[in-house]
């Protein structure tokens, strides 16, 4: 039965793992903690994050017409929303980071869909280009056909 380890990560020289060279080891070491640094300021991020959304929320729902929100405010919303959602991706892939010392390949192009789709939703077509449009669009379709092709069974 194939491991489900290999599954999300891809191989990487283990972090943790003891190098011969002591300079190399207090690198890893380093490197460790700056990833922790790295976690703390992203729950930083997402408390703060969630604090926007309610601002915004409250903004919106304050600002007249009272109580009532636009397609406009719904999709700033949405967007504050997808913004905290994608912090607490990038926090997992921080974590597992942390715990496997391998870059979880199928998580960080999952988080990338996430993001592009974030900015597909919000997306203010009246002000963007054709090219533009289309270029996201390639970057959606590339994105997606990775994760079909990394989450594949052969």
């Amino acid at each position: 039965m194939e491991d489900k380890k290999q599954n999300f990560v891809e191989p990487g020289h283990d972090l943790g793992e003891s190098h011969e060279d002591p300079f190399v080891n207090s690198l890893h070491h380093v490197i460790r903690i700056a990833v922790k640094v790295l976690a703390a300021l992203m729950v930083i991020v997402i408390v703060w994050g969630i604090g926007d959304v309610f601002y915004v929320l409250f903004k919106r729902l304050m600002a007249p017409p009272f109580l009532l929100l636009s397609i406009n405010d719904i999709l700033a919303t949405f967007g504050a929303f997808l913004a905290v959602l994608i912090a607490i991706e990038l926090f997992i892939n921080i974590s597992m980071y942390l715990k496997t010392d391998v870059i979880p390949v199928r998580l960080v192009v999952a988080t990338a869909l996430m993001a592009i789709s974030r900015k597909v939703i919000i997306f203010d077509y009246s002000e963007l280009t054709p090219a533009y449009i289309l270029a996201t669009g390639v970057v959606v379709l590339a994105l997606g056909i990775t994760y079909w092709l990394i989450t594949k069974k052969i």
